[in-house]
């Protein structure tokens, strides 16, 4: 008769709940229900604060924006920058000394860069996730989830998403990325029923004359 060996059971049992564990269905039911609502949306707008800490490199940076969401298409106004994104195209406009410079460049979908437009579907690809913590964020409640990197070499090795429970919304991010560095986002002022059109976000060059043009494409 074969002999059983419990200590391969042990490892191996251990290794396949495990993985389990990684995926967790409670996480994934609402990750799933958030990307969806905002897929679904004829717009959203908000301003958002955002710091940037690096406690090797002594920095610890804070400001503030603004975006526009549909889609696969965002808006993006940060200080003395702009970018349009129509899923196709990105227009990157610079601002400084009342000098302006767009750089238009065709959007690689290949390519797994973060944007806000793809922020809700991250959990999809590369990662782990898991529910944590409930907690109040700007007098909201919200539910954590955390998003660990199925690869070292991901840019962002854990993302702690925090969602409205009482609509689903994402009222802000946090993201620990492979340098040491931490981005915390957070929403102060969001609306969800806008209703933007396609061509908010294209650049149009008549409503910044004299800005000139660098043409990737």
């Amino acid at each position: 008769m074969r002999k059983f060996n419990f200590l391969t059971f042990v490892l191996f049992a251990g290794i396949f709940f495990g993985a389990i564990a990684q995926k967790d269905q409670q996480a994934k039911n609402l990750l799933d229900a958030v990307s969806k609502r905002y897929q679904n949306m004829n717009g959203m707008e908000g301003k958002f604060e955002y710091t940037f800490t690096h406690d090797q490199d002594d920095i610890d940076q804070t400001n503030s924006g603004k975006v526009s969401l549909k889609g696969n298409m965002y808006r993006l106004t940060l200080p003395n920058q702009e970018i349009w994104n129509d899923g196709k195209t990105s227009w990157t406009l610079i601002k400084s000394d009342g000098f302006q410079e767009v750089t238009i460049s065709e959007v690689d979908e290949d390519i797994d860069e973060l944007t806000p437009s793809n922020v809700y579907n991250l959990y999809k690809k590369g990662y782990n996730y898991k529910l944590k913590d409930e907690k109040k964020l700007n007098g909201k409640s919200v539910q954590e989830v955390e998003l660990t990197a199925e690869n070292k070499n991901n840019q962002f090795q854990r993302i702690i998403l925090y969602i409205d429970k009482g609509n689903n919304n994402i009222q802000g991010w946090k993201m620990w990325d492979n340098s040491g560095g931490v981005l915390d986002y957070q929403f102060k002022d969001l609306k969800t029923d806008a209703n933007l059109p396609d061509s908010h976000f294209v650049f149009h060059k008549g409503e910044h004359p004299g800005v000139e043009i660098i043409d990737l494409r």
